[in-house]
């Protein structure tokens, strides 16, 4: 295998590849990119579990494959060598030399017959949406995804299809986030749950632009395709929570609120938080005004924000972090709150009446 290209496209392909390659594994390959030359050039980063190619135009001498070093030293290199045309040379032997201008590179690689298999995807029956819109909706919900390896299916976030409405959920047991949005293509019914960890790195892949990414289906894996870059993963199993069971549809007092009036005091009363000992910020749900308050060993703090309607002296505790990752998430700058009890819990809803998004915060037990 032999070819040359710009660095940047080489570049860039180690690095997104190297998202998915593995740090330490029993199998040494999984430790490398996979390279492939043919009409252009393929770079490949797998750690069993998810996996991530991204291809690029080249001028390929001689076509071939073969598992080049770690993916880490590899990225170090292309951050070190100097902006040019780069030549890939891999001969028969595993004979490995990477050029780039007067600097060059020699070591062994591994054949191509060690990396394991990698899923394959037709796109003939995907969903297509927007780059930007897919990353929108990933970032609007990941940060609800569960870190507690004791509930794995929790771990990811819960991807429904129906007709052309795609919902996206994320839980970890004390909050809810959930977006929805129209996607084309196929039309029929699937559920699905995606790693977090695949979904993050599907975000940072994403242009904030309306170049359409497909995400297709099959029996144990998903695949994203955003152009020249394709991110797999296999999915999680179990059973995901029933969120139209969970997330109330009537509540004893709606208030209308501005996001950002609210999310700005919510940050001034965090001010005094003790991360270590979760203080909980205190609201109060009055008429037309919502009372901020929260007292740690570090001080008191208080607040108001300015609303629509009454709450009837509600007094909810919430942690303050939980508060200000929904607020800053809703996609709408007037918000709609819906409570019941000081026990029950809040969901912020858009005021507009539509169902694009809802994000649901547990209360906290305040102390009497």
């Amino acid at each position: 295998m032999k070819f040359t290209c710009e660095k940047h496209l080489l570049q860039s392909a180690v690095n997104a590849a190297s998202r998915a390659a593995s740090a330490r594994s029993s199998i040494p390959a999984l430790e490398g990119l996979l390279f492939q030359a043919g009409a252009g050039v393929k770079v490949t980063g797998y750690d069993l579990r998810k996996g991530i190619y991204q291809s690029f135009e080249a001028d390929v001498e001689r076509a071939g494959s073969a598992v080049i070093m770690t993916a880490k030293l590899l990225g170090e290199m292309m951050r070190v060598l100097p902006d040019g045309m780069v030549t890939v040379d891999v001969s028969d032997n595993g004979k490995t030399t990477i050029k780039c201008g007067m600097s060059e590179y020699s070591f062994m690689s591994l054949p191509a017959d060690y990396y394991p298999e990698l899923p394959e995807s037709e796109y003939s029956d995907a969903v297509a949406l927007s780059q930007q819109k897919l990353g929108e909706l990933i970032e609007q919900t990941v940060f609800a995804v569960s870190t507690n390896e004791s509930r794995p299916v929790y771990m990811g976030s819960l991807f429904e299809l129906d007709g052309d409405r795609l919902t996206v959920v994320a839980v970890d047991g004390y909050r809810l986030a959930l977006r929805r949005e129209n996607v084309s293509g196929k039309t029929q019914s699937a559920r699905f749950i995606v790693p977090g960890t695949v979904l993050q790195d599907v975000a940072r892949l994403c242009a904030k632009s309306e170049d359409e990414v497909k995400i297709d289906l099959s029996e144990r894996h998903v695949s994203f395709s955003l152009g020249s870059t394709v991110v797999f993963s296999r999915l999680l199993e179990g059973d995901f929570l029933d969120y139209r069971k969970t997330v109330p549809s009537q509540f004893k007092h709606t208030l209308s609120v501005d996001r950002g009036e609210m999310l700005s005091a919510t940050d001034r009363v965090s001010l005094v938080v003790d991360e270590t000992v979760k203080s909980p910020i205190r609201l109060t749900f009055g008429d037309q005004i919502i009372y901020f308050k929260c007292s740690t060993a570090l001080g008191t703090a208080s607040d108001v924000c300015a609303c629509g309607g009454e709450g009837g002296d509600t007094e909810i505790g919430f942690n303050g972090r939980y508060l200000r990752d929904a607020l800053r998430a809703a996609p709408a700058d007037s918000l709609n709150i819906g409570i019941n009890t000081g026990s029950s819990p809040c969901v912020m809803l858009p005021a507009d009446g539509d169902d694009s998004f809802a994000y649901m915060v547990l209360p906290v037990r305040l102390a009497k």
